[in-house]
């Protein structure tokens, strides 16, 4: 363990945090290496917002240690750590202009007023705002007022920089923008990036490292690609994107029986046993008309057609499948049209390759 102390930029060893009663963080243990992005990702409560307090020091834990670059920080105030923090308000001082607001930190600990001011243009130029270095904060758009935050905590070089919803105020397109920002900004100065957000899209589209948290725990960290193809509880796999899932028995090597009977072939069941859910995302299913043959090999359910809805790229349509699961598939729009024979009402079967299967433990 303290090899990985020392090789982490970031480490927490058994940290848990309670408020009286309630338990915000539970027995938390995790390590972030030096130039990661890594995104805590969970609904409101799940405790990812503590936990980079408490990497912050803004919060003590209860229990547990707190490590930056191998030197335990657990009682250090954030004053005395190596990180820097962005909230979702921006807090920027209105009276000073944007570049006199990038070199406060820098005058405040007494670094001369050339060097303060070349690193703020720096700064600025990094979040590609030179050009208004000479505004006050009540001239800029939110997200422009977002990018000042962002290179005032850069312009500190911390070791790492803690980002606590940072565009949850900004509306969706800029937020889709300031998204490729952020990567871009990580990717040329190298540091690490710990990222608090609920939001799924926003998390798989710029962290390397994804922490999906539940009930103050980490129930699956991986890349996004890991956690989409293969999550390993119904929590994870319900929490990014949409899944669909089959209640099934392990019933033989690589096999499971659905609980309606239908016999499914599933490669990542290898070495379970018992009752277990098995999973198929949306857009790996093709459906096809009651009747017509499935490619050999293919597994496949039965049903019938709710609801087809027409979305533009694709089509969603709501199954019931024969064993009364509603059961969701995207179709991408190649034909211009709704391919016949696909109406609400009509009978169709559900086809999938098995490579698409996943499966988790039933909860």
């Amino acid at each position: 363990m303290a090899a990985t102390q020392v090789e982490a930029d970031i480490h927490l060893e058994g940290v848990s945090k309670r408020f009286g009663e309630m338990t915000a963080v539970d027995d938390l243990t995790l390590s972030i290496p030096r130039g990661a992005f890594y995104a805590m990702l969970g609904p409101s409560g799940c405790g990812k917002t503590t936990t980079l307090r408490m990497i912050g020091g803004f919060e003590e834990p209860t229990a547990g240690s707190v490590y930056l670059g191998g030197n335990e920080v657990t009682n250090h105030p954030p004053y005395r750590r190596d990180v820097n923090t962005v909230f979702q308000s921006y807090a920027l001082f209105p009276h000073l202009t944007v570049e006199r607001n990038v070199m406060f930190g820098l005058e405040r600990k007494k670094v001369s007023k050339s060097e303060a001011k070349q690193r703020a243009g720096e700064a600025l130029e990094l979040v590609q705002l030179s050009h208004l270095a000479q505004r006050k904060p009540g001239q800029l758009s939110g997200g422009q007022a977002q990018r000042v935050a962002l290179a005032r905590a850069l312009v500190n070089r911390p070791r790492a920089l803690l980002l606590d919803e940072p565009l949850g105020a900004l509306d969706l397109r800029l937020r889709k923008q300031l998204q490729i920002e952020l990567k871009r900004i990580q990717q040329d100065i190298g540091i690490t990036f710990v990222h608090v957000t609920h939001d799924q899209e926003e998390a798989m589209s710029m962290a390397d490292t994804i922490a999906v948290m539940n009930k103050g725990q980490i129930e699956q960290a991986g890349s996004a690609t890991d956690l989409y193809e293969r999550p390993r509880t119904a929590f994870v796999a319900n929490f990014l994107g949409i899944s669909n899932l089959i209640d099934a028995k392990v019933t033989g090597d690589q096999r499971v029986t659905t609980h309606d009977g239908a016999q499914l072939h599933a490669p990542e069941c290898a070495g379970l046993s018992g009752d277990v859910q098995i999973g198929v995302r949306p857009e790996k299913i093709t459906l096809l008309p009651a009747g017509e043959t499935p490619p050999d090999g293919s597994n496949v359910l039965h049903g019938k057609v709710i609801v087809a809805a027409f979305l533009g790229v694709s089509i969603q349509y709501v199954i019931q499948a024969a064993g009364g699961e509603e059961l969701t598939v995207f179709a991408q729009n190649t034909a211009g049209s709704e391919p016949e024979g696909l109406a609400a009402g009509r009978d169709v079967q559900l086809v999938w390759r098995p490579e698409h299967t996943f499966v988790v433990e039933r909860g």
